[in-house]
């Protein structure tokens, strides 16, 4: 995705924060401070971590006040400590107040996801395996919470479900078992003269025989599996077709499951239950 598309699909996001966050009107602001009134806004952070969405944050401010200055004073996935200010304001306070919660609700949410998914990436540094994000995001902000995945060092897997074939347990329920919807997958990109990577979730070393019996795939999921279990199918596999390890993955457990060879580890709480990182925003008015 390009820099314009990014910024044209993030533009819409905003528009719908904006709209829902001020509705007709910031009531307080336009009773407490003078439409003229100008000063400065400093975004501060409040714990150590990775910051994220500081140009997502400046379009909210530009898209409310053209007039408003915004100047970033460190780099979207650097590492920030406590007390640092990653950027200040400078224009009409009305206006910052405007956006000062949307803009915090996007820099907080995207810091949250980047230092966590930077702390799954520095527990399995050494090893072979990446880290990736999933589709678990919160609705409508997917593009913004992959962005902060790519920030904090994570990789993304697919985006939406017309990006590539995922063939999970219940399509092949559905389907009538491994072979016949691997059998359907193939046809259906031969038919449609779609390119896509297949992917294919197994549960059990027996289920990633018949997997790799039956071939055209080129990634198999662990979903699931013990330690043990996983080791075993990586040496099963051995390097036929990439390898992801999904489910009840965490800190505690990422390290050894990175030692098992597979070549990703996809992690849900990346993007469906970030803490976020405490940010703040600070007024003071010129000449006070």
């Amino acid at each position: 995705m390009s820099d314009e598309q990014f910024e044209s699909a993030v533009t819409h996001i905003i528009e719908r924060a904006l709209l829902e966050d001020i509705g007709m009107g910031d009531v307080t602001t336009e009773a407490t401070v003078a439409p003229d009134l100008v000063g400065e806004g400093i975004v501060r952070v409040k714990e150590p971590g990775i910051i994220a969405g500081l140009d997502v944050a400046a379009l909210v401010f530009r898209m409310l006040d053209p007039e408003l200055g915004w100047h970033a004073h460190v780099e979207d996935g650097g590492a920030v400590t406590s007390g640092i200010v990653a950027a200040k304001l400078h224009g009409p306070l009305s206006s910052i107040l405007k956006g000062e919660r949307t803009a915090l609700n996007v820099l907080q949410r995207m810091s949250g996801i980047a230092t966590l998914t930077r702390r799954y990436v520095d527990a399995v540094r050494g090893t072979r395996a990446k880290i990736t994000d999933t589709r678990k995001t919160a609705p409508g902000l997917r593009i913004l919470d992959k962005r902060a995945v790519q920030l904090g060092g994570g990789e993304n897997h697919r985006f939406g479900l017309d990006e590539m074939i995922l063939i999970k347990d219940n399509h092949i329920e559905a389907a009538g078992g491994i072979a016949a919807a691997l059998d359907a997958c193939m046809k259906y990109l031969a038919t449609k003269r779609f390119s896509s990577k297949i992917e294919i979730e197994t549960k059990s070393i027996a289920e990633v025989r018949q997997a790799l019996a039956h071939g055209g795939m080129q990634r198999i999921m662990l979903d699931n599996y013990s330690a043990a279990g996983m080791g075993e199918a990586v040496s099963l596999i051995g390097g036929k077709v990439e390898v992801e390890a999904s489910g009840n993955v965490s800190l505690e457990n990422v390290r050894s499951i990175a030692d098992s060879g597979v070549d990703f580890i996809s992690v849900g709480a990346l993007t469906h239950s970030p803490r976020a990182l405490d940010i703040s925003l600070k007024i003071s008015a010129a000449g006070r």
